[in-house]
């Protein structure tokens, strides 16, 4: 990514709901304590490991929001002045919900889908990152995306490449619109994770169909 992040680094809409969506899952079957949540508002990560968070809304093929925080790498202010991160956004945004996030000081970044691609506020000069690679180094890229996925397994580190390749080949079924339960359980007790603590098969599988990722 660069940095600060463009809106290019940012996947495809569907491809970020389709990641989003497997990792909630894993962490829903995995912890007793998901930061995941799953409402009319979005997918939700509600701590990306240091109080950061991110959501994703996608609304239809052509409008999406993903939006979030990483108090470590976020700059939100210039000269004492709370940044406007949603200045020039489209009629169609969300504009209470975001202006809810913005007045609580939330957003490191807001990124639109409209017109086939990704949208921001151009950036002041001093905003020298926004967060987006620490909160989400997952929406630009897959591999990042499989190796979060698979130490939320909590195995032990020498199946993680393993693990990593059963979520890559569940993700190809998403993408073709072939996962179904059989192949989420099958993902969800993987060789590998023996011995840890009894997935939560049914939970993670109620949170992937409402997610719309299985068939």
């Amino acid at each position: 990514m660069h940095t600060p992040s463009r809106p290019e680094d940012l996947d495809h809409p569907q491809q970020l709901w389709t990641r989003a969506a497997i990792m909630a899952m894993v962490d829903v079957a995995s912890s007793t304590g998901t930061e995941f949540a799953l409402d009319e508002d979005g997918l939700w990560c509600h701590s990306t490991g240091a109080d950061g968070w991110w959501r994703l809304s996608v609304f239809d093929e052509d409008r999406a929001v993903f939006c979030g925080q990483d108090p470590d790498g976020s700059t939100t202010h210039i000269g004492g002045e709370q940044i406007d991160f949603l200045a020039g956004g489209p009629d169609w945004l969300p504009w209470e919900l975001l202006r809810d996030d913005a007045d609580g000081n939330m957003f490191g970044f807001v990124y639109w889908w409209e017109n086939g691609a990704w949208h921001r506020i151009p950036y002041p000069r001093e905003l020298h990152e926004d967060g987006l690679e620490g909160a989400a180094p997952w929406a630009g890229s897959h591999e990042e995306f499989l190796g979060l996925t698979a130490s939320s397994f909590d195995a032990p580190s020498l199946h993680e490449r393993a693990l990593a390749d059963a979520v890559d080949r569940f993700a190809a079924l998403v993408r073709e619109g072939r996962a179904d339960a059989e192949a989420a359980t099958a993902l969800l007790t993987a060789p590998g994770t023996e011995g840890r603590p009894a997935p939560r098969v049914d939970m993670a599988l109620d949170f992937a169909t409402r997610a719309g990722i299985l068939a």
